[in-house]
């Protein structure tokens, strides 16, 4: 058997960290054992999905040193490795459910669900699907389909017993059958959802090892009952421990940024990434902690994976990195990296139109710059201090902005211009007093080049994370005034939307 595993991100925002952590143990298992690793995109959701996105995640891995040997960049046999370019694939397997009474139609609209599920909670009832649709007659499900009556496929569920489910670190797993919902295997729309297009694309493409974060795992029972339902063979399933924040909760960008791109613009070194990654669940047999992605691969071991949610911690992550940038980089290599990170030809170009006309001299250029290269700038809850703004309102400004900039698919200065501008008037503050909080979590500064421009060049991923920081700084609100500020927040884009205000 050659062995075949895969990655199959979700190009709907930031290529994550955690991403990086799964392709890396799938890609070093199936190197190990000679087979090949596939990276196929599932990018079913086409409200978020973005080619932006899908890029951003090919370079990210790439800038690690993952490779793959099958993709939608690459090629391959079983291609096409989009599955938006697998439609036709998906429907016709649900239609073959649907011929051998796996699968049924649902009619149930959206209000019906929620009205099912508020009855079912209101009964301290788990909710899930009732079966409803299972109640149609023939005569009826014909009916509806004639008449062109929106509907969903979804799975049939049994109702009693006990799914057990083979997983290589965890052994055997229970999940009773009575907590799976009667899976939408194909939306309205036509699109398959996430467990119709994953079981059907791993057995097309013969993946052997389904290596996976251990959210899935609830998902399993789905996924085994498909391959029961097509005669087919289920991988062998691994489900590995997720990331976790030093307080051991769920890796986020809350609490650390998750973007590989936050990393690459730091100046992290992709092998010290890399190397600190592959030490997430698992160690060297030596126990040595600086090693190559090929000596992780020569020494891999799956089944010594340890289950701990492991704990990525940016301060062990720094350490590590420094070992690489001291111990393999001469002086020419640390200029060329250096160069290659930030100082090169092309970012001077996007920064001089920003500084040249306060420049009277080339020293001058450092001071009015230094923001663009360093990391969270050096600031105190002082450091907010304005004689327009108390502290609530710098808060409220922080807290708004971050999330608006969160939700930005396009990352250019006249939207952040337009979506900034549009908080600040609808909070009735003028704009110049709006940005003051940002120019000091941004560039440190009560005073820099423009913002916005400078925004731009800074990217997404460190924005964000420095609005976070300048949030946490100032001074994160409590649970209770967090809900408050949702609230308030939620009316303010609910306004957005119906009012949307003119670019100035």
């Amino acid at each position: 058997m050659t062995v075949r595993t895969r990655i199959a991100p979700s190009p709907t925002g930031d290529p994550h960290v955690g991403t990086a952590y799964i392709a890396l143990f799938n890609l070093c298992f199936a190197r190990q054992h000679g087979g090949q690793f596939i990276l196929r995109v599932e990018d079913t959701d086409q409200v978020r999905s973005t080619a932006e996105s899908e890029q951003m995640i090919l370079d990210s891995l790439r800038w690690l040193g993952l490779d793959w040997d099958e993709g939608p960049d690459v090629g391959g046999p079983h291609g096409p490795y989009r599955q938006s370019e697998r439609l036709a694939i998906y429907q016709d397997h649900a239609a073959k459910l649907l011929a051998d009474g796996h699968a049924f139609y649902c009619f149930a609209t959206a209000q019906e669900l929620d009205d099912m599920r508020r009855e079912q909670m209101a009964r301290s009832e788990t909710p899930r699907y009732d079966g409803r649709g299972l109640l149609l007659t023939q005569e009826e499900v014909r009916s509806r389909l004639e008449s062109g009556t929106p509907h969903v496929i979804r799975m049939k569920v049994p109702e009693q017993g006990v799914c057990i489910i083979n997983d290589r670190l965890r052994g055997e797993i229970e999940i009773p059958w009575q907590q799976v919902d009667m899976q939408v295997l194909l939306k309205a729309d036509g699109m398959p959802t996430y467990h119709l297009a994953n079981v059907v694309d791993d057995h097309l493409m013969g993946i052997t090892h389904v290596i996976r974060g251990e959210e899935w795992i609830n998902s399993a029972p789905k996924h085994k009952l498909l391959y029961q339902y097509f005669g087919w063979e289920m991988p062998e399933m691994c489900h590995m421990p997720l990331l976790r924040n030093p307080d051991k909760s769920k890796l986020s960008k809350r609490k650390n940024p998750t973007s590989i791109n936050f990393y690459k613009a730091m100046g992290y070194m992709p092998e010290g990434m890399l190397n600190y990654l592959g030490r997430m669940g698992w160690s060297m047999p030596d126990e040595a902690e600086k090693f190559t992605l090929e000596q992780m691969i020569a020494n891999f071991n799956l089944d010594n994976v340890h289950l701990g949610g492991p704990v990525f911690d940016r301060e062990k992550l720094d350490w590590l990195n420094g070992c690489w940038i001291r111990e393999n980089l001469d002086a020419d290599q640390f200029a060329d990296r250096v160069a290659d990170w930030a100082l090169n030809r092309d970012n001077l170009k996007r920064i001089i139109p920003l500084i040249k006309e306060r420049v009277e001299k080339f020293s001058d250029i450092a001071p009015l710059t230094g923001f663009l290269f360093s990391g969270m700038p050096a600031i105190s809850a002082e450091s907010f201090a304005h004689n327009k703004l108390d502290g609530e309102t710098v808060q409220k400004i922080l807290q708004f902005s971050s999330w608006r900039l969160d939700t930005l698919r396009t990352w250019a200065r006249d939207d952040l211009y337009a979506e900034l501008n549009q908080i600040a008037g609808q909070m009735g503050i003028k704009l110049k007093d709006f940005l003051a909080p940002l120019f000091v979590a941004v560039a440190g500064s009560s005073s820099a080049p423009p913002l916005f421009d400078a925004m731009a060049i800074l990217g997404a991923d460190m924005v964000r994370a420095r609005v976070r920081h300048g949030l946490d700084i100032a001074g994160a609100p409590s649970k209770k005034q967090l809900k408050n500020l949702e609230r308030e927040y939620q009316q303010i884009s609910a306004e957005r939307l119906s009012n949307p205000a003119e670019e100035g």
